[in-house]
């Protein structure tokens, strides 16, 4: 018996608009560098629910605009895996927010 495997939903335009966004909206204290000239990463969620498995990425519609220390912490750092999805969850409702205000674009819309 072979296991479909569930097709990720991918969209560059939708992960370009982390680059187009200043303000770390991760913000983990004492890592956050705050703000980035350059923009932001787009931080995939690493939860299972969004789309995430073995050697797969989720969901593009699943990020977060996050600045380069946060996004290596959310997914390489310490902290213990609770911790990091509650984060990850409040820094995706603060960049849902974000990117519905400035580009009329709903993450949840989209797919």
């Amino acid at each position: 018996m072979s296991i479909l495997k569930r097709k990720p939903y991918r969209n560059r335009n939708i992960l370009d608009l982390a680059h187009k966004v200043n303000e770390c909206q991760v913000r983990i204290p004492g890592i956050c560098i705050g703000y980035s000239v350059e923009g932001c990463e787009p931080a995939h969620s690493n939860q299972s629910k969004h789309g995430k498995g073995a050697g797969q990425k989720a969901d593009d519609n699943r990020h977060v605009a996050a600045c380069h220390s946060c996004h290596v912490a959310i997914d390489q750092g310490p902290m213990p895996k609770a911790e990091k999805v509650k984060l990850w969850d409040a820094a995706f409702e603060r960049t849902r927010a974000l990117y519905i205000k400035r580009f009329a674009i709903d993450l949840e819309s989209c797919a």
